[in-house]
This record gives C-alpha cells, structure tokens and sequence, in this order.
C-alpha cells in the first residue's frame, strides 16, 4: 500500500488546520459530557456534568480530522463534496463540526455561535427533547442514519450517480466494513459512469477496536488489506501515525493526490470519444489510535488506542473526583481559549478556514434533496391501458405492460437523468423489459459479445445483492431524484432492516421544516408467492407487506391492483409522491383484466370498493366477498361464479380492496375508513370472506376495531407451499374458489342445511384436483380455463 508521503502544509497551513482540529475535539467532548460551563471559566463541578454520559468517543477525533481535512481541499478547488459517515455514533464529531462552520446555526439559528449557544449545542446531544447520538436526520449535512451499520458506501454512491460536479467523501468504519452489505458495496465501482455520475472517495477508517473486540481489517496486515483493496478495483494510500502534525501532512498529500486522481480518471472519460475505460479509483486508508488525544489511562487501565475508548473514556465523572479532574485537563489540553472568544465565538483564525456557505458540507442541498428535486414528467398513463371489454375475459400481463409505461418515463426524464431502477437480476424475469429499448443496464466491467443491454451509462443498476441496490436507491432518492426497486416478493425480505431505518428517517423529517419532502421509496413486487409455483417453497413469502405495515402509518402505503390498467394507474400515483415507503404487489404471469381505464383510475382514486358486475345484492347482500390481491380476486371472482350458478338466490356483494390500508381505522392511518364507511361497505352484521394475498392475520390486525370484525373470515398464505400447479397453490392454502364457497355455505345461517349438497360438489371438486394434477400435472381444465362471463 503506497503511503502518502509529502509535506504540502506550510507551517502556518499546519497551525491552523491543527486549531481546527482542536476545537472539533473540544465540541465533540463538550457534547458527551458537559451540561454548563461550556467555555470552562471556573473549574469543573460535578453538577456542570449531565447525569447520564452517552455518545461515543472512539470514531469521533479520526471523524473530525478528517471533516478539517476536507474543508481545506474544497476551500483550495471550489470543489462541491458531501460527508457520509459510516462509523455508527460518530455523531459529536458531525454536529461539531456543523457548528463550527455555521451550517448548524444556519439551520437552528437558537443555537448560535456563541457561550449560550455553545451550551445549548453540548446539551441537546443525547438528552431527553434533543438529537441522538448518531448522525440522525437532524443533522444538517446527512443522508446516512449511521444507527444501522453497513450501508454508507451505497448511499454514497447512490448520491453520486448523475450528480457529475459531486465528490462524496464516504468514512467507512474498520466495525462496518465487517457487515455484509458494506462488503458488496465495494463493487459499486463497476457501475460508475465517469463521464456523467460523480465520484466517491472512500475512506477506511482503521482505529482498530469494535466495542469490545478487534476489527478485522485492522489486523490481517497491510499486503493483505491492500490486495483486498485492490481487488476490489481501489488504488489504497496509507495515511498512519499518532504524532499529530506528521498525520496532518500526511493526510493532506493523500487527499490532493486522491482528488488529483479523481480529476484525471474524469477528465479522461470526459474528453474522449471512447466509451471510458474502469479505472481503479483512489481510496485512504487512515491508521489512528482510537479515541485519539482523549485519556490514555483511567483507573490504571489503557484507554487511548484500545477498545476502552469506544463509548465514554470516563464514565463516573459526577462522583469519583479523579475522573473529573481528568476530564477537565482532557478538556482543557485542547487550549479552548485559543479557539474561542470570550463570548463563545470561534475565533476568525478558525471561521476563515471554513468554506463558502454555498460550499460547507453541512448546508449541502444534496444532503437535504428535497430543495433540488424536479418532478418527473411522466407519460399519460391511459396511453398504455388496456381494453377491457368485458371483465375478466381476456387476460393481461400486468408488468410487461407496466414495462411500456416505465419506458416512456426514461425516454421523458432523459436529459434530467433524475430516474433509475435497481434490482437485483430481476428486470427481464419480472418483465420489464421494455425499459432496454431506450435505456442500459449500468455496467463497467468487462464485456462479451454475447452480453445483451450493458452500457456505462446504463440507468437501470441490478447487482445482485439487495443491500446494494436498496442502499443505491435510498441514496439517490435522498439527494433528490427518483427511482423504482423491483425484486421477486419473497426475497426482498432481505432488506427489512435497511427499510426500518428509511421509515425511521422519513418518520422524523417529517417534523423537521427545514427538511424538504423527497421522491418516494417505490417497491414493485413481483415473482409473487402464489406464482412461485415453479421455484417452489424456498420462494413464497409474502410478508414484507407485513413488515412494512408495523412502520408509522404517516409513511407506508401498500397497495394490491388485482389487474393491469389498476397497476398502471397505482404505479403512476407512486411516481409522483413524496416521503412515502410504497409498496406495490402484483403479479407478472397472465391473469384476467377486470377493469378497463376509467373504472382503473376510479378503482384506484377509492382504493377499495364494490364491484357491481360481479354483485347481486341490490344493497342488501347475504355475504360480502372481498379480496385483495390479484390471484385472490381471480379465486374470488370464480367462487362467485360458483355461487351463482348453484345458489342463485344468494345474494353476494363483491369488495375489492387496492390500496390495503383503506381497511385501517381513519384514526389510524390517513387512508383508513370511518366506521360509517367500513360498515357501508362490509355491512355491520353479514359474514365477510376476505381472500387476502398474505398472511391472513394481518387483516384481522387492521380490522379488529371494527363493528363486524367477528364475521371477518380470512383466506390467505398460512405457509404451504412446493414446486407445484399455479391453482395448486392456492388450494393448498385453501385459499381456492371451492374452499372460498364452501366458507360462503359455512357462514351464512340460511345455506347450512339447504346447500348440503352444493358444498360436497365443491368438496369432491378438490378432490378431483389433487387426483388430477399429482397424475397429469397441470390444473383441471375448468380450472385453467375458466373465464368470467357474467354481465352482472
């Protein structure tokens, strides 16, 4: 690993840096543990120390080292950069550094740059009515949780694709490195387009020490971690030492010679005709002890450079006189009254040496992408609908149809380059094809002649790795622009956490004013577990619905369009939306079309209603029959059928359900029904057999308030499944149109003794199934061809 070697600082450079540095630290301990006496004027007593001391210390010097570092090259370029940190709790060190260089009062003007607002600033952090003690979206400046580790190199890149002038300094922790998502988004390199997307420059962060083990990285040796590196296409440059002014020197020469590089390797792509070829872009790897500059023993025990430093250094301060007098002299050791007036303020020595406003990292508008975000034009969805006859009789393939529809919306946004689709490996199987006819798969990898829709600048991004693509998506979106995941249903269960932490950032920009609302985390769920018949069990999960619901009702929506014109119609709603987490479930094989645009858009404009050509209760049903989802509404409609056909005095009312949380009590959820409106359409007192999509207790949770919730009877995924018939499935999970009206004949009072018969055909008609397609493998013909065919 080449070391970066050189002294590009003058002494007076050196000073000044070292200053700044300085009082970072100073704010950064500050914050931990002071709750008055910010400036230090009369000596330490235990009642100026907060009564709980949380935060983390070890991170937080290396965090700010680095922060001081990277003022001086956008100072020096003009250069336009971003700071993403993965080091979970590295918290003090950004929100000092937000202060020192105004960004923080810029935001919150009641915590000005003086000794009040000093002291405010030391004690929001961590204390009750504040900020946390990680880089939360009340830090100006931030687009990274940094409560979850592993997802701050995808991030970055996500905010550097289409942003060409960007540079994003991306700190990645020697703990994180650890995780699985931060391992694959190292590869994110290949899927740079160094003409058009900006450039990440990672810095791995090795202070050597998790809480309370070793990290990895920090002791497998240099030639092993610069091959590691290397591999994974990176130019590592060392910056190591614990002497403060030879690291400061050190650390300068490597980040003008990386940035120098980044330049070249652009200016190259930039001005050639040829398409650009993968170079190997510039990383540092910066050695300093842990919890530097902070005690280096307490109670006899080594703190600095060892696991001790990663929390608070000193945890009995109020009570153990020794540990007082030491913070005061760790305090005090950085010389505050060299770096702030007597009134607070940073000394001018310190404030020149902060950028421009327009350029401080911690009032970047990429950081806050809501300011810079352009509406996506989007193409008339009715161009792309269907014709729908007669419903339910002829059938539709919903997302190669939706595949058109996203085709445009490239073609339209192309000279934004404001969309992007992820996903991982799944564009063509989940039949969205049509998207390459105007746009590429982003790659910058080597390349065969019997590769198909590979390009540099291609815009839809698939890696297999969900983490990645997740983290790439949350990043561009949170810098602005927009975008859609796709994946097959049961396996994007593999990014519930990195959802949490996106529902929980959305939950809390939400009372932020300053923070301006962003594109949507859009979900297309596909691949779903009732056509997983041919993957088998391992595929058929449909609980992220599930998952995502436990979210704050401010921020999910989920919707199931049960046919192709009400996908449309959903997808064009989610594409134009604003801090939501929206999934969409639908299928990708053939399936009837039910609706055709208008009675969509109507369908969909309601979220949930009663579809009178396949009703006839003349206000007044026996059962209600409800479904959503689009293979339990294709059971639902054929139990009807059913129905009908041998009962037909029975009255039956049909409900189809879009938008799922329309079943929610309004007081709980923006789209939830009133009680009124509920019982309009559900009744108060008649049984309602619900064929749901998922797992069926969860509609039980959403309705379990409501005054009919005792006759609800749900039909969903109870988790049996194989490699099997598509209406094999469903019978499995009785979820079937032969068990659906034989619930029908179990729950209406009127039919239990009358339709003996009728509900023994239905019976024998499993029966039949199961003999059929164990012998001939495929579904009974009446079954597989079955058309709806009733005009009301």
């Amino acid at each position: 690993m080449e070391h970066a070697d050189g002294r590009p600082l003058t002494d007076d450079e050196l000073q000044g840096l070292d200053a700044y540095w300085r009082a970072a630290n100073y704010l950064s301990v500050g914050q931990i543990y002071l709750l008055a006496n910010p400036l230090l004027t009369e000596p330490l007593r235990p009642e100026h120390i907060k009564p709980r001391l949380l935060g983390h210390w070890g991170t937080t010097p290396g965090l700010n080292l680095i922060y001081t570092h990277l003022n001086r090259v956008i100072r020096q370029r003009e250069r336009e950069l971003m700071y993403v940190i993965g080091p979970g709790h590295g918290g003090p060190a950004i929100v000092a550094n937000s202060w020192l260089e105004g960004s923080w009062t810029a935001t919150y003007p009641e915590v000005g740059q003086d000794e009040s607002g000093m002291a405010r600033l030391f004690k929001q952090f961590s204390f009750p009515g504040g900020i946390p003690s990680h880089v939360a979206p009340e830090v100006p400046g931030s687009i990274n949780e940094g409560g979850e580790l592993g997802y701050s190199l995808s991030h970055a890149y996500g905010a550097a694709f289409d942003n060409p002038r960007l540079v994003v300094a991306c700190v990645v922790g020697d703990g994180e490195a650890e995780t699985g998502p931060l391992a694959t988004s190292w590869h994110s390199n290949k899927f740079i387009d160094p003409r058009r997307d900006g450039a990440v420059l990672p810095i791995l962060h090795l202070n050597g020490y998790k809480i309370a083990n070793p990290a990895v990285l920090a002791r497998i040796g240099d030639e092993e971690l610069t091959a590691l590196l290397r591999g994974y296409g990176h130019e590592p440059y060392l910056v190591e030492g614990s002497e403060p002014a030879e690291v400061h020197q050190a650390l300068a020469a490597a980040m003008d010679r990386c940035l120098d590089r980044i330049d070249e390797i652009q200016l190259e792509a930039r001005t050639s005709a040829a398409a650009p070829a993968r170079s190997a872009w510039p990383v540092i790897v910066l050695r300093t002890p842990k919890g530097w500059t902070g005690p280096h023993t307490v109670d006899g025990e080594p703190v600095e450079d060892t696991w001790r430093s990663h929390q608070v250094p000193l945890s009995g301060v109020r009570t153990n006189e020794d540990h007082l007098r030491q913070l005061e002299d760790w305090l005090r050791s950085y010389r505050p009254e060299e770096l702030f007036d007597g009134s607070g303020r940073p000394m001018p020595g310190l404030t020149e040496l902060a950028p421009a406003p327009s350029l401080r990292m911690g009032s970047s508008p990429h950081a806050n992408g809501g300011v810079i975000t352009r509406d996506l034009e989007l193409p008339a969805a009715a161009e792309y609908a269907v014709p729908v006859k007669s419903p339910g009789a002829e059938d539709g393939e919903p997302t190669k149809v939706l595949g058109g529809f996203l085709r445009e919306v490239f073609t339209l946004n192309a000279d934004q380059r404001n969309f992007r689709m992820v996903g991982p490996d799944e564009t063509e199987s989940n039949r969205l094809s049509a998207v390459y006819e105007v746009t590429a798969k982003a790659w910058n990898a080597d390349r065969r002649d019997t590769d198909e829709h590979l390009a540099v600048d291609g815009r839809v991004m698939e890696m297999l790795s969900e983490h990645t693509c997740q983290g790439w998506l949350e990043g561009y979106l949170l810098t602005g622009r927009h975008g859609l995941f796709s994946s097959y249903e049961a396996f994007v269960h593999i990014v519930d956490s990195m959802v949490n932490q996106h529902a929980k950032w959305l939950k809390t920009v939400n009372r932020l004013d300053w923070r301006r609302p962003i594109p949507s985390l859009n979900y297309l769920l596909t691949s779903h577990v009732w056509r997983q018949d041919h993957n088998g069990f391992s595929h058929q999960d449909p609980g992220f619905i599930d998952h995502v619901v436990n979210k704050k009702a401010e921020v999910v929506r989920v919707y199931l369009p049960p046919d192709t014109n009400t996908l449309l119609s959903t997808m064009d709603h989610c594409l134009r939306t604003r801090n939501y987490i929206n999934v969409v479930v639908a299928g990708k094989q053939p399936q009837p079309n039910w609706l055709d645009w208008e009675a969509a858009q109507l369908h969909c404009a309601r979220g949930i209603g009663v579809w009178d050509f396949a009703s006839n209760d003349e206000g007044d049903p026996d059962v209600v029959m409800a479904c959503a989802g689009d293979v339990p509404t294709l059971e639902t409609m054929a139990a009807v059928d059913l129905l009908r056909e041998h009962l037909p005095e029975l009255k039956i009312r049909v409900v189809n359900v879009v938008d799922l949380m329309r079943l929610q009590d309004a007081t709980e959820h923006p789209h939830g029904l009133t009680d009124r409106d509920f019982d309009a359409l559900f009744t108060p007192d008649k049984p309602v057999i619900f064929a749901y999509h998922g797992y069926p207790w969860l509609i039980h949770r959403l309705t379990y308030r409501r005054t009919n919730h005792e006759n609800v009877h749900v039909r969903g995924y109870i988790e049996e499944g194989t490699t099997t018939t598509p209406f094999d499935m469903v019978v499995l999970n009785n979820l079937d149109r032969y068990h659906l009206a034989m619930d029908v004949i179990d729950r209406v009072p009127s039919l239990r003794s009358r339709a003996v018969s009728v509900r023994q055909y239905f019976a024998d008609q499993r029966t039949r199934h199961r003999a059929h397609v164990t012998t001939v493998g495929e579904d009974l013909p009446e079954v597989r061809d079955w058309r709806w065919s009733r005009q009301g």
